[in-house]
């Protein structure tokens, strides 16, 4: 086996750790390098950023390998945040983790490794690469583990990208992970998962966003179009929302079905015309369920996209593959069209394609139509 100079990110996390000490145990010459990407409130209660290099140096130091502190937080606010917030500010929710994969991790530190010497780069990420023999192109795969697979997230990485990228924590469950690390004594076996975007950490969302997004005041309206209450700014709620409406005791005694007088109250529709929150009772009501998508901006995995027919796909992280008939329109648009309806279907957020285990790539969703006309 050819053995390479890999450079690995380490976040202070358990699974790059265990990839790094991998690679080192097949004889690759491992470097790490600890990205940070975020600087505005680094002093800040919710920021690990400062423990998370603490952690990852203390891994380096059991490995025995080098590590080097790279500040892409210039790059990060302008390829990702500035994005972020432009989507936020047109009432979509976006993904910034889709987005920071693809121009930070897997851009701006793969570029930055290559100018070290690196062959290769190798994240904690739970997904596989494979070299297609028959096509000679590389696939993106679903890690082993399928409750910590990370390929949604992964989907715009394209191909000269996968060509020098390794997950070797993707072959494994997360349990054999956390025994690995915990028999080399690593400092962080036992680290909690970081949960959260990157840059907001544990923080209380709408206070994050509060600081960089004005509130601009609104009614909220049911699906008869009453008037239940006022919301602080359609950018601060998403599609399936259901904690901090402000609505909880108002209750609709003529609710469809899957309402009913003690029925939550879920975020259905934002009307950027009228500028008006539109909320629906139950979770099974037909405005947060639709059969068909449209998204844009799509990335491919191949380089091209897949023959128009039947996949599976995600329109959410953590959520099972749903059957679904794909059909290409022009200029990077795409549509999916579901056998079972999908809930909460959210612009901004990612529609991910999938062929078994293999995940082909996928786009921004546009629009999501439901059976259900406005009120």
């Amino acid at each position: 086996m050819h053995k390479h100079r890999i450079v690995v990110g380490l976040s202070g996390g358990v699974d790059s750790a265990v990839t790094a000490h991998l690679l080192q145990a097949q004889g690759h010459e491992v470097v790490g390098i600890f990205m940070k990407n975020w600087e505005d409130d680094d002093d800040d209660e919710y920021c690990s950023s400062r423990q998370d290099f603490l952690d990852a140096a203390s891994v380096a130091d059991v490995l025995g390998i080098e590590i080097e502190h790279v500040n892409f937080a210039a790059e990060y606010k302008d390829r990702v945040f500035a994005e972020f917030l432009r989507e936020y500010q047109a009432g979509r929710t976006p993904n910034p983790d889709v987005l920071c994969n693809a121009e930070i991790k897997f851009k701006a530190f793969l570029d930055h490794a290559m100018r070290l010497g690196a062959e290769k780069i190798a994240t904690g990420h739970y997904a596989r690469v494979r070299l297609n023999e028959e096509t000679q192109r590389h696939e993106l795969l679903k890690g082993v583990d399928p409750a910590k697979d990370q390929s949604y997230f992964l989907h715009r990485l394209n191909q000269a990208q996968l060509a020098k990228t390794l997950f070797p924590v993707g072959e494994l469950k997360k349990t054999e992970v956390r025994r690995i690390a915990a028999e080399l004594k690593l400092p962080n076996a036992k680290k909690k998962d970081s949960t959260g975007i990157c840059f907001i950490g544990e923080r209380p969302f709408r206070e994050f966003l509060n600081r960089y997004i004005a509130r601009e005041p609104g009614p909220i309206q049911d699906d008869r179009g009453r008037t239940l209450g006022r919301h602080m700014g359609l950018s601060f709620y998403t599609l399936g929302q259901r904690q901090g409406l402000g609505i909880g005791g108002v209750k609709d005694k003529g609710a469809p079905r899957g309402g009913g007088d003690h029925a939550p109250w879920f975020v259905a529709r934002k009307d950027l015309a009228t500028h008006t929150l539109r909320v629906v009772q139950g979770h099974d009501h037909p405005w947060l369920l639709s059969h068909e998508l449209t998204a844009q901006d799509a990335s491919w995995v191949a380089g091209r996209a897949p023959a128009p027919g039947r996949y599976s796909a995600k329109t959410r992280y953590r959520q099972q593959d749903a059957a679904c008939t794909l059909a290409l329109a022009g200029d990077g648009a795409f549509a999916l069209a579901f056998e079972q309806a999908q809930w909460a279907v959210t612009p901004g957020q990612s529609a991910v394609l999938y062929d078994g285990e293999v995940c082909l790539g996928g786009g921004v969703i546009d629009t999501a139509r439901t059976n259900c006309p406005a009120a």
